[in-house]
């Protein structure tokens, strides 16, 4: 009995032992949040601020690690299918590391992928010893300690937000985790915004790149040039490695026709055979995507052997497939996002609307040439030939009556150059009625037709002079790779000049190096010129393309106050 009285006796001081603890706990736990309020308001103001989606994610990162003290921090993206990473950013491992770690976790596997499946936080004292965890690939920082917090957007799994390597030691506390999942909460909403943001932004990129396909197919150029605004448009705005046009090829498949990409020669003219699955899918109006080119089984063309993620889509419109779009990323590089093919399909679908209006309007042109020409064809016959042949039965009629020998021989000599005449005539009257043959737009029409085309998005029309016959001295490649020069050059100056004065000056009478006669082009501004280190890719494929011809292109002082601006100086032989 003693015994029992006092084990019953104690069992009332255990609990209030327990719950006194208990309440020190929670009172610590309170004072120390408390205490720490003003950093969370700070960490999530910090996390609202901006509203670019990558960046966002970066500050989330940083603000967290710094919240829990952390050495490392990542969040992991969740893909549209909820089965792996689409992304992964991370906050605490330098540039080298990452690039000797290699590819970044895909979130299929091992803990990670543990927490896509189960979005709940996990706290480790050392991720080595979970059971989930599948190791950490050479090069890898050593991690021990680990907090991982879910991300929810609007009710939907955005990803997760990781913290490794408590700073001292240790593990992460309940604080830790408390003030984590208020931050996971904030940085959602900020997220949720800046998908937004960025889906507007998106979409106007598109819409503005379908304006810019439509305007430049319905200006009447070339059509190899149209097909090539299609390409360098598409390539722009889906963020891709190269942008090609396909059309259906004459004997089968389809024929690459046009390429925007670092070395485009290297693919044109390349047919893809018919029988492909892939290019039966684009023929029967159907989209393709793809995860990695370069191992699908369905891509049998040598040239997808260096690209990732490929979207390949049908330009077709009112039930007529036209041709195909080809936008694919180097190896490596994120897969297309849902939005991101929904947006190319349109943009495909708008620009195959714009080549069958581009089409239907070069038949009407051409159907107005031919009426013109039948109507100056019946003109010279029915007034100029009857006169003609009217006039010339006059002269016979006073040969005959004249009785001086000069004046019979003049005579005869104007009536048989009327015959002549007529004959030429008549044989024109025949060329006429048989239709013209299709002549390229001249260089100066293309020259100027770039320049009127450029004066919109600018708000004034750049001046111009020519130098020399350059329609009949400069070749069509010439010709060819010189417009697109212009085109990156206006381009440039309405993109990256903040220009109040273009000036364009095409002279076909220059000497080149060597003595050779060469063609050059001069666009001059005065812009804010080319910044030091700025990106430079425009100028390197201006570069090139001058020097396959055996040219040269440079940039130097433009038109500005002490030369501020750039002047452009494209060139290559005749």
């Amino acid at each position: 009995m003693p015994v029992q009285e006092s084990e019953e006796s104690q069992e009332p001081s255990d609990a209030i032992e327990v719950t006194a603890r208990a309440g020190r706990s929670l009172h610590g736990l309170s004072t120390e949040l408390t205490a720490r309020v003003p950093q969370l308001l700070e960490a999530m103001r910090s996390v609202g601020t901006g509203l670019e989606l990558h960046s966002t994610l970066d500050r989330i990162c940083e603000t967290a690690a710094e919240l829990a003290d952390a050495r490392y921090a990542a969040i992991g993206v969740v893909d549209t299918e909820g089965r792996g990473l689409s992304d992964f950013v991370t906050h605490g491992i330098d540039e080298e590391t990452a690039r000797r770690i290699g590819h970044r976790p895909d979130g299929k596997r091992g803990l990670l992928g543990a927490l896509i499946r189960h979005p709940d936080p996990v706290r480790l004292a050392d991720l080595a010893e979970d059971p989930r965890s599948a190791g950490f690939p050479p090069h890898h920082p050593p991690m021990k300690s680990f907090l991982g917090v879910p991300i929810r957007v609007q009710g939907e799994n955005f990803g997760n937000l990781y913290l490794a390597e408590k700073r001292g030691g240790g593990e992460f506390s309940d604080y830790d985790v408390h003030m984590v999942r208020v931050l996971a909460t904030e940085a959602g909403i900020a997220i949720g915004n800046a998908r937004l943001y960025e889906a507007a932004t998106q979409r106007e990129r598109w819409i503005d790149g379908s304006v810019a396909v439509t305007t430049a197919l319905l200006s009447g150029g070339d059509a190899d040039d149209a097909l090539s605004v299609v390409a360098e448009q598409a390539r722009r705005l889906a963020d891709s490695a190269a942008g090609i046009v396909m059309l259906p090829a004459a004997e089968g498949g389809m024929e690459i026709v046009a390429v925007s990409s670092d070395n485009p020669a290297t693919s044109l003219g390349v047919v893809v055979p018919a029988g492909s699955p892939v290019v039966d899918k684009l023929l029967r109006g159907e989209p393709v995507f793809v995860e990695d080119a370069a191992v699908d089984p369905r891509m049998i063309s040598r040239l997808t052997r260096s690209y990732g993620p490929c979207m390949m889509l049908p330009l077709q419109s009112g039930g007529r497939v036209l041709g195909a779009l080809v936008t694919p990323r180097a190896r490596g590089r994120r897969p297309f996002s849902e939005a991101e093919r929904t947006l190319a399909t349109q943009f495909a679908s708008q620009a195959a609307l714009a080549l069958m209006m581009a089409e239907a309007q070069r038949d009407r042109e051409r159907l107005a040439v031919f009426e013109d020409r039948d109507r100056i064809a019946r003109d010279l016959h029915d007034l100029v030939i009857q006169r003609l042949f009217a006039t010339g039965m006059m002269l016979e009629s006073a040969q005959r009556r004249s009785v001086v020998p000069e004046v019979v021989d003049g005579v005869g000599k104007a009536v048989d150059e009327l015959d002549v005449t007529i004959q030429e005539i008549r044989t024109a009257i025949f060329a006429l009625q048989q239709g013209p043959a299709e002549a390229p737009s001249g260089l100066r029409t293309r020259v100027l037709r770039e320049i009127n085309m450029a004066a919109v998005p600018l708000g004034f029309k750049p001046a111009h002079r020519f130098v020399g016959p350059v329609d009949t001295l400069v070749g069509e490649l010439v010709g060819k790779n010189l417009i697109a020069a212009l085109r990156e050059a206006l381009s440039n100056a309405f993109r990256h000049a903040d220009a109040s004065r273009i000036e364009v000056v095409l002279d076909a009478t220059v000497t080149l190096a060597g003595g050779r006669p060469g063609v050059r082009l001069e666009v001059a501004d005065d812009g804010v010129g080319i910044a030091e280190g700025g990106r430079r890719s425009g100028l390197r494929n201006l570069r090139r393309r001058a020097e396959s011809l055996g040219g040269s292109s440079f940039f130097g002082p433009g038109l500005g106050e002490g030369g501020g601006g750039t002047t452009l100086v494209w060139q290559a032989p005749l």
